[in-house]
């Protein structure tokens, strides 16, 4: 593609054999950027009652990090964890820090004080959150990584997907993608994630390692590579500035989430040629499966966040019953701390690259409402790519 210019991120407090009330397994379900925005909202789950809480005091804390670098924070981890946790029959306080580091302190001092037993975390940056889990490990409460590690945090557990296994799908499907348009050869650009993010390096590991062959046989060039910081309009940016300094001659682009690809398909949209540079993303969002349909976007990475939630609270049932064991039990992974190079215990969910033939499934599981992305003029592209109600 051609073109003259574009427009325009252990200690555990144990429940001692004493404690009030006794968790109810029996409900528990089957386990499956730093952005400022004012949505610091909390929610409060379930009956308590969990061994390591007095009946009625909240058993876990979570913390999230923002609702502007993904829709997938408020739109998919709080109904999923606060169903899980309500499923559980553990008592929660959900928060979102609205990308403010000042205000996820303010809040991990205030679940540490109120008295949690675990305090699940997904850090808008490093140094903070490495800050709140050491104060969480001083004072003897477990905590779990949430999707993203916090490196040097020495958290309990991490739960999350195989992260550097979502970059190779990305590399993957831009591939494919370029070889569907008969492209045997193409200049090709990253737009990578936050670098506060750890997840971000895991992902580029991986897109790295999937192109490799082909930009070490010369098949693919490597003409741009910059973070776009999880920012739509940041993304575009530094897409335009790319694209300016190859004279327009990009053919394909790694984006590592839909809400940069939603950034750089506007861009493109505006100049009319949305649709003829295969963009990848991640998180299976409303706008990136409708713009997988409408063949702007060629795919996206699946994270079924409904498993991530499921593990986590479990997980957190295991530890304040104080059963390292059975949590022990759930580790299938083991990820490299980048600072302190020590392996935290991880529990790694699977990854799908979602296509137009593939978006029906993550309606399918519940993941994004049908009714959202089959609105309006999307409903006749859902029908024709088989996405059906639930």
């Amino acid at each position: 593609m051609k073109r003259a210019s574009l427009r325009g991120r252990s200690g555990v407090r144990l429940a001692s054999v004493t404690a009030v009330g006794v968790l109810a397994l029996g409900a528990l379900a089957a386990c499956g950027s730093s952005n400022n925005n004012s949505n610091a909202t909390s929610t409060s789950t379930g009956t308590g009652g969990g061994g390591g809480a007095a009946s009625g005091q909240v058993a876990v804390g979570v913390i999230l990090p923002d609702a502007v670098s993904s829709p997938r924070w408020e739109g998919q981890d709080r109904p999923n964890l606060t169903k899980a946790f309500a499923a559980a029959g553990l008592k929660s306080d959900i928060q979102n820090a609205g990308g403010d580091t000042a205000k996820f302190g303010q809040l991990c001092d205030s679940m540490i004080n109120e008295g949690v037993s675990v305090l699940i975390i997904t850090d808008i940056d490093i140094p903070s959150g490495a800050a709140c889990l050491s104060k969480a490990k001083d004072a003897g409460v477990a905590t779990i990584d949430y999707d993203r590690l916090t490196p040097g945090g020495g958290a309990s557990y991490y739960v999350s997907f195989n992260n550097v296994k979502v970059g190779e799908l990305m590399g993957q499907g831009l591939s494919a993608c370029l070889t569907a348009e008969g492209k045997t050869k193409a200049n090709i650009v990253y737009v990578d994630g936050a670098a506060t993010d750890n997840n971000a390096a895991l992902f580029k590991q991986g897109y790295e390692a999937a192109l490799k062959p082909k930009i070490s046989s010369g098949a693919y060039k490597l003409v741009g590579d910059q973070s776009g910081q999880w920012d739509a309009t940041k993304a575009a940016n530094v897409f335009d500035q790319m694209y300016t300094q190859n004279n327009g001659n990009i053919d394909g682009i790694i984006s590592a989430n839909d809400t940069m690809a939603g950034g750089i398909i506007a861009r493109l949209k505006a100049d009319g040629v949305a649709g003829k540079v295969p963009i990848t993303g991640q998180d299976a969002s409303i706008q990136g499966l409708q713009y997988i349909m409408q063949g702007y976007q060629c795919g996206t990475v699946y994270k079924n966040t409904t498993l991530e939630a499921d593990a986590a609270s479990k997980l957190a049932i295991d530890l304040i019953k104080g059963d390292t064991s059975a949590a022990n039990a759930m580790v299938n992974g083991q990820t490299m701390d980048p600072t302190t190079h020590q392996n935290v215990p991880s529990v790694l969910e699977t990854p799908v690259w979602v296509t137009k033939s593939s978006v029906k499934k993550v309606i399918a599981d519940g993941q994004e409402p049908y009714a959202q992305v089959c609105s309006g003029s999307f409903a006749q592209l859902c029908q024709k790519d088989g996405v059906t109600k639930p």
